[in-house]
């Protein structure tokens, strides 16, 4: 099997080696593949991959977030464009299916495509012709196709907000990416590849895990998956003066010394007083959001209104922890 590490794709767990074998073998074929997975679980990283392995890697990958397509020109994102086929089409433009020619056009968040956007890529999928609007002339492409989801998609088209057509042309070959919590003590695993990695990038002396911190890293739900790890590493990161991180905002104080003793006590005791305090600072901080995203199911503004805070500061605080408040919209789902 390849080394996928050079896609920052680590692990060792049953869960991510299925994943990882139907990279490998989906990156020999030309289908459309569709990727699904909690936001932070590797779409984009999983849809590089098997485009750099397949027959592809030396033509573009063109990644989309559908979510920035504004509806009233999805067609001219998509197709391109002739010249004053609209109001402010002073030039002609290429379209993003276009500058994919001969790669992979990666389609993220594809839940979010309006109706609109849903039957204009429907259109295109069923034979891989397209017209530039305002143009003349229907053109062929040559691209593969690899979308993503955030959602399950077979629930949305039974709430009528997919086309099921549409899912039936994504669906030709799919992986489902596990959480982090599933995925056994790969959390341990990609913590030390993000800790190596930051060494390099910061040009600061290697760092590691200490031993006491492997509980807490286990124990963690993970709602925002990896990429809710590598914030965390990150900031313990350069938070940290020593060269061990104790990771403690990832517990309770009462609790973290009730289970550490006396070691750990004497252990935060000799910290310096900014860094507890900021650690102090950022535990409460995560642990309140995840409580409130937890009781509003993720929904910001209701949050919002609960905590007293502006919409856009609590937003931030959320993506600074590396939290998804449609991964607690989905736990509120499940239960």
């Amino acid at each position: 099997m390849e080394d996928f590490a050079e896609f920052n794709l680590v692990g060792h767990s049953p869960a991510f080696l299925q994943v990882l074998e139907l990279t490998r073998r989906f990156a020999g074929c030309d289908a459309t593949v569709l990727l699904q997975g909690e936001t932070g679980t590797g779409k984009e990283l999983v849809a590089r991959a098997i485009h750099y392995l397949g027959a592809r890697r030396d033509f573009p990958f063109i990644p989309v977030n559908c979510g920035a397509l504004p509806d009233s020109l999805v067609e001219s994102e998509l197709f391109g464009h002739a010249r004053g086929a609209f109001t402010d089409a002073r030039d002609a433009r290429r379209g993003l299916i276009s500058e994919a020619q001969r790669g992979t056009l990666f389609l993220d968040e594809i839940e979010v495509l309006t109706a609109k956007a849903q039957v204009a890529l429907l259109r295109f999928l069923q034979d891989l012709e397209y017209r530039p609007v305002g143009g003349a002339v229907v053109r062929d492409a040559d691209v593969r196709i690899i979308a993503a989801s955030n959602a399950n998609l077979g629930e949305l088209v039974r709430d009528g907000t997919f086309r099921r057509d549409l899912l039936f042309r994504l669906d030709v070959l799919s992986i489902n990416l596990p959480r982090l919590r599933e995925r056994q003590r790969d959390v341990v695993l990609l913590a030390e590849m993000f800790l190596k990695r930051l060494a390099r990038q910061y040009r600061m002396p290697p760092k590691s895990i200490h031993p006491d911190a492997v509980q807490g890293l286990l124990g963690h739900e993970w709602p925002g998956n990896v990429r809710e790890l590598e914030n965390l590493i990150h900031r313990e990161f350069l938070m940290t003066d020593g060269p061990m991180l104790y990771l403690n905002c990832l517990a309770p104080a009462g609790q973290r010394l009730k289970d550490a003793g006396d070691a750990a006590l004497s252990r935060l005791t000799e910290s310096r007083f900014q860094e507890a305090k900021a650690c102090a600072i950022a535990h409460f901080e995560r642990t309140y959001i995840v409580e409130l995203l937890s009781r509003t199911h993720g929904n910001i503004s209701q949050a919002a209104r609960i905590s007293g805070k502006e919409r856009s500061r609590l937003g931030k605080l959320v993506k600074k922890y590396g939290l998804e408040r449609t991964a607690f919209a989905r736990s509120a789902e499940a239960g």
